[in-house]
């Protein structure tokens, strides 16, 4: 949301619906959709709730490519800390032609694509997909010594089984 400001909020109330709650941007006002029977104790609170979850999207939404470097650098001082330069990119940008992969690196001129599919995936998720691609400058191909440092990561597996798990829902869908 921008600044402190807090939205123009419009609630629906459904008969129909009987558990859940939705929110969406609809301009510059936010709708929230929740179910009829909600004591007006629950819609106030269901309404802060989802303010917080649209502002939370948003921000990982406008994810700048300049963040997305300082993240690289991060990156690389806490897990490839002795390749130092060897492990900096030129620049690391977020693109929306890449949907068949997650990220891309171009270790000839040390460029770094990360897909914009994943910028709305947790932090930890996108750490893993920035890692492996600045793996790639060190070794360029996908060997062991490549592997052994993508591992450094503390979260690989789990990250690795995150994205297997959202491109086998992306394939049945």
């Amino acid at each position: 949301m921008a600044g402190t400001r807090k939205p123009v909020v419009e609630v629906r109330r459904s008969q129909r619906r009987r558990r859940t709650v939705s929110a969406y941007r609809d301009g510059e006002r936010v709708v929230v959709l929740i179910p009829d029977q909600f004591s007006r104790a629950e819609e106030s609170e269901w309404v802060d709730r989802m303010l917080a979850r649209l502002a939370a999207r948003e921000d990982r939404l406008a994810r700048s490519d300049a963040e997305l470097l300082a993240r690289a650098t991060r990156l690389i001082n806490l897990h490839l800390p002795e390749y130092g330069v060897a492990a900096a990119p030129t620049s690391v940008r977020w693109v929306t032609n890449q949907n068949g992969r997650w990220g891309s690196c171009t270790p000839a001129d040390r460029t770094i694509r990360i897909s914009h599919r994943i910028q709305d995936m947790p932090d930890w998720v996108i750490d893993y997909v920035l890692l492996h691609e600045l793996a790639h400058l060190i070794v360029p191909s996908h060997n062991a010594e490549f592997w052994a440092l993508v591992g450094r990561y503390p979260k690989t597996e789990r990250a690795r089984g995150y994205l297997e798990g959202v491109a086998s829902v992306a394939l049945a869908g």
